[in-house]
């Protein structure tokens, strides 16, 4: 440890060679963890002079029967929408959560909030879930903060992004791969991504990873001018494929990281004329209900969302409970419609 820095339980754990969730079991006096476990650590910590912050122990140490569902999204203040693969998990959520003999406090949150310092220090709710796709890198540090102080938090994301708590989330890179391998097996070769590819949005960097593997899979470079920077949602989608068309550099289809996404770009193409799919093929991602409405209806890779509601439920009881959680990422399935040719 650091000189001069405050202890955590991380250190604690290390010194003690067991895991933070032991450390915050033991530290709370929860049964589970046996005696000589439970002695060893409150040694260490006492000769770390490590405090339990008792405010921040409160979501556990006094249940609430309740949990709590936080939506929170990148956008302005005056214009806050809930994305609505999101919203497609709600009922599975509550049924989940019903069932297992919780209520389910739901609240709209900004990024730029203290969201993380109201949940934390209420006894609000016994867990937190977070659904969003907001900037994660923004968010990485309060996410640590709060799973370092043992509050429940279980998030919906890409699986493999570090220790911020507990990850449910779908096979982004192995959907990404099969949108892709759908269009070069159609015969495109000039094919867009549009999406934001890099680690502020983890679940987009992941199925631009599976878009670069299905290209590389059918012996095509990847081509930088094809892929440009989007949020998810129509205005963003409408706006990238506007960005794209100015750059003058030829395509014929798109693997948009979103449904929302692909429906914004899909207006923009036909406000240039250009048709789909016979100009430009097009998949998403999610299989919104919004997808078969558009004209063509959109081809696009499925996230279940009922079971994905469920899996977080599970899997945050499961860290009530101080069990082990396995957080393999939900299977991924492609519906072919008529954007895409099919």
């Amino acid at each position: 440890m650091t000189m001069g820095k405050r202890p955590t339980s991380f250190d604690i754990a290390q010194l003690a060679g067991v895991s933070q969730p032991t450390v915050s079991r033991a530290l709370r006096g929860v049964k589970s963890v046996n005696a000589q476990t439970r002695a060893r650590i409150e040694a260490i910590a006492r000769s770390l002079h490590y405090a339990v912050d008792k405010n921040a122990s409160s979501l556990r140490s006094q249940a609430s029967n309740t949990l709590a569902l936080l939506f929170f999204e990148e956008v302005a203040a005056d214009d806050a929408t809930i994305n609505p693969f999101f919203l497609s998990m709600l009922g599975s959520i509550t049924h989940a959560s019903a069932r297992a003999g919780y209520d389910l406090l739901i609240s709209f949150q900004q990024l730029s909030g203290d969201w993380h310092v109201d949940y934390q220090d209420s006894r609000k709710a016994d867990g937190i879930i977070l659904l969003g796709y907001g900037d994660y890198e923004a968010y990485r540090d309060r996410l640590d903060h709060l799973t370092e102080q043992g509050t429940h938090v279980v998030r919906w994301g890409a699986v493999a992004t570090g220790p911020a708590g507990i990850t449910v989330g779908s096979d982004n890179r192995g959907g990404g791969e099969a949108a892709v391998s759908h269009l070069t097996e159609g015969g495109r070769r000039r094919i867009a991504f549009l999406g934001t590819a890099d680690g502020r949005y983890p679940e987009l960097e992941e199925r631009y990873r599976g878009y670069r593997d299905a290209l590389a899979a059918a012996g095509l470079a990847p081509d930088a001018r094809l892929q440009v920077d989007s949020i998810t949602d129509e205005d963003a989608g409408q706006q990238a494929m506007e960005d794209l068309l100015r750059r003058d550099v030829a395509f014929d289809a798109v693997f948009a990281a979103s449904d929302s996404i692909a429906i914004g770009a899909m207006r923009a193409l036909a406000g240039v004329g250009r048709s789909v799919p016979g100009d430009v093929a097009i998949v998403g991602f999610d299989d919104l209900p919004s997808a078969q409405l558009t004209s063509p209806p959109l081809s696009t890779v499925a996230q279940d969302s009922r079971r994905a509601g469920e899996a977080l439920v599970a899997q945050l009881l499961a860290h009530l409970r101080g069990e082990t959680v396995d957080a393999a990422p939900l299977p991924t399935r492609l519906v072919v419609r008529a954007s895409s040719g099919g």
